[in-house]
């Protein structure tokens, strides 16, 4: 819808702002010469990935108070970025945070060289040419991933100790929007953190082709259930899984593997674990370099490339949470604590490597040898795997 502005009542204009999700943020009186700060969200909080990001907004307001003036977007399309953007410029913010994946900040960047936008990434920055003022981030999701996938082995594990589920039957699954390298590198880490507990394990994935859509994804993990999953988890943005693992739970063992958001609440039976990117490390430094005046890249504790960092368990980037001692297996805690040391410690190489094949599912001339291992987030904080096991991971539709 195209907004209208209406210079009639401040009621009017009032009733406009919140009508297109486009509003100031409601903290404590600011003096004059605060820095403006400004947030477009794809969707909308209720949703897990966008309510993951706000707690970065949420915590600038704490940790700065009236030294910042925020002002926020919501359910913000891709190809409706330029309004929004260019308002928020209008309104004075100084650097302004972006979860979307348009291609439309980078474009206009150069036409407010005094403004540092900062993106989450969104693609492979590492062969691009950006405007200096142009910025992207991510935390490296597969390392929570690939710890997701311990506390799901250790329950597959002890569930094949009682007799519950035969080693033939170590199957999990995954309910995937689209066949991204972001979401591949994301179930594979998962899955091969539950073979180093349940080595024959396998996987089968299906798309919903959406991001968030409640019925679609509830059908798609009711599926995989029915196909014999016992464990699910996801990379959507509803909880519809959840729910349809707690709803299955009334009549067969299965379990739940969250992502950005605890599903605790939704699934108290069934759920394990959640990790999360933790954007608040990133959000919190960008903005302190912007108040000092200094380069974002020199401030942000991560792995720099170029105007793009990434960040793990060492620097805070990443992190589990909502671990359900209710249904997790005994020691679960302890070999996921173990697990983030490595991360720590190893250089991440021990993730993508093993006696694995891959190949890419959009050529399948295209094939990876994992035996030597594959690092990722090498080079950008974009995820790049994007192959599909052989023998262990089946998609399906």
């Amino acid at each position: 819808m195209k907004r209208v502005y209406i210079a009639v009542t401040l009621t009017c204009i009032i009733f406009l702002a919140v009508f297109i999700g486009c509003y100031k943020y409601n903290g404590p009186s600011r003096e004059k010469g605060t820095l403006k700060v400004g947030f477009i969200y794809d969707n909308d909080e209720s949703t897990p990935y966008t309510y993951n990001f706000s707690l970065a907004k949420d915590a600038l307001e704490k940790t700065y108070g009236d030294k910042v003036e925020i002002f926020t977007c919501s359910n913000v399309l891709d190809d409706e970025m330029d309004e929004p953007l260019t308002d928020l410029v209008a309104k004075g913010c100084n650097i302004i945070f972006f979860n979307g994946y348009s291609e439309t900040v980078v474009k206009l960047a150069p036409k407010y060289p005094n403004v540092q936008f900062c993106q989450t990434s969104y693609m492979d920055m590492s062969t691009q040419t950006v405007p200096s003022n142009y910025h992207t981030f991510k935390g490296e999701a597969y390392q929570g991933r690939y710890v997701s996938g311990i506390a799901a082995g250790m329950k597959m594990k002890q569930m094949i100790e009682e007799g519950t589920l035969s080693k033939d039957r170590a199957i999990v699954g995954f309910v995937a929007a689209y066949p991204t390298s972001e979401v591949i590198s994301g179930y594979t880490a998962f899955l091969l953190g539950v073979r180093a507990v349940v080595p024959n394990a396998v996987m089968k994935v299906t798309y919903t082709h959406t991001w968030s859509s409640y019925a679609q994804e509830k059908n798609a993990a009711k599926n995989l259930i029915k196909q014999g999953c016992v464990v699910i988890s996801q990379h959507t943005d509803t909880i519809g899984p959840a729910i349809a693992c707690e709803e299955a739970s009334q009549k067969k063992e299965v379990y739940f593997v969250g992502y950005n958001q605890s599903m605790s609440e939704v699934a108290p039976g069934t759920s394990l674990v959640t990790s999360r990117i933790c954007w608040e490390p990133y959000v919190l430094s960008a903005v302190d370099a912007v108040i000092k005046n200094k380069n974002i890249e020199s401030v942000v504790d991560g792995y720099v490339h170029g105007n793009d960092i990434s960040g793990g368990f060492e620097n805070g980037w990443v992190e589990m949470i909502d671990l359900n001692m209710q249904t997790a297996a005994p020691g679960t805690l302890e070999a996921m604590n173990s697990t983030i040391e490595q991360f720590k410690n190893d250089n991440d190489s021990f993730v993508f490597r093993g006696d694995y094949i891959g190949e890419n599912p959009d050529n399948p001339s295209d094939t990876i040898d994992l035996s030597n291992g594959y690092i990722e987030n090498e080079n950008t904080s974009y995820p790049l795997f994007h192959y599909i096991l052989r023998d262990v991971i089946t998609v399906t539709e």
